[in-house]
């Protein structure tokens, strides 16, 4: 939600964060699979009048637990800007960080609720200086080397460089990867495709456990809630253990092939040079 001090409060649609690991969420997305048209709009009516009650300015999420039946119930109200409102700026093309200075400023909203007409799907994941194959262990170190994904549709949220030190003493998040596309199906795609292209090295990362959830059937289809990443988490480590073996029989392979094709060379190297010690040999002789 957004509230400016003129009276105008606006809801700017719901962000679903199921994905969590010890109460911190992983990977959002909006719109959420599970909310239909006619709860979304219960959803947005509640977060607004809890605003106006309280009188809020700025920028809010009001945050709602939703069970199986579609029943809600209010959680808690986090009085700022959230790590993932990208995804909410990337489907209503609003910048919230330029509103909040507005509103700061005593300003009205640069938009009223029929303004807001969200269009197409976006997908943020956390990038995380832990393992998420082994119990989000924190990762410590020196960024070694990074790459980062680009194109249509891809943008990267970040505060890292090479050569930087990531130590235990502060929030773990490296960065945000986000995804936008017309409709969900693609922007899971470019998603996929900008986790192939990410690369940290230095440190451990929860870049891969992330492609691993978004490529996993139940986020696939959006059937997935608070409990999915614990009841999926032996599948996905099996998956990476079977990953990684395949990588190291290719790198073998590579380094046999690698192997033979210098061979030839090398031998036709020495057979030179022996032949040409010979050759030197005998001329020496018959200077003699």
């Amino acid at each position: 939600v957004f509230a400016d001090s003129h009276g105008n409060v606006v809801s700017l649609g719901e962000r679903e964060c199921s994905i969590q690991r010890r109460y911190q969420k992983i990977i959002e997305e909006t719109p959420s699979p599970f909310i239909d048209d006619k709860l979304r709009q219960k959803l947005s009516k509640t977060a607004v009048d809890i605003s106006k009650s309280c009188e809020y300015l700025g920028a809010g999420t009001v945050e709602f637990l939703v069970d199986k039946h579609k029943n809600f119930y209010f959680l808690e109200m986090n009085t700022r800007l959230q790590v993932e409102h990208p995804i909410t700026e990337m489907v209503n093309g609003v910048d919230l960080v330029q509103e909040q200075i507005r509103v700061a400023a005593g300003e009205k909203l640069s938009f009223s609720q029929k303004d807001v007409t969200p269009s197409g799907h976006a997908i943020e994941c956390r990038i995380y200086a832990e393992d998420g194959f082994n119990n989000f262990a924190p990762s410590t170190g020196i960024i070694t080397e990074m790459t980062f994904p680009h194109g249509l549709g891809v943008r990267m949220d970040e505060g890292i460089r090479v050569g930087q030190e990531i130590t235990p003493y502060y929030d773990p998040l490296l960065g945000k990867l986000i995804t936008w596309g017309n409709d969900r199906q693609t922007a899971l795609r470019r998603m996929i495709r900008a986790l192939g292209e990410f690369h940290i090295a230095g440190i451990e990362t929860s870049i891969p456990f992330c492609l691993r959830v978004i490529q996993h059937k139940s986020f696939q289809e959006g059937k997935y809630s608070t409990h999915t990443l614990n009841a999926i988490k032996n599948e996905l480590q099996k998956e990476l253990t079977v990953n990684k073996k395949e990588q190291n029989l290719a790198a073998r392979i590579g380094a046999v092939q690698s192997h033979h094709q210098l061979k030839p060379e090398l031998i036709s190297r020495e057979n030179h040079q022996q032949k040409t010690n010979w050759a030197s040999a005998g001329r020496k002789d018959e200077l003699r």
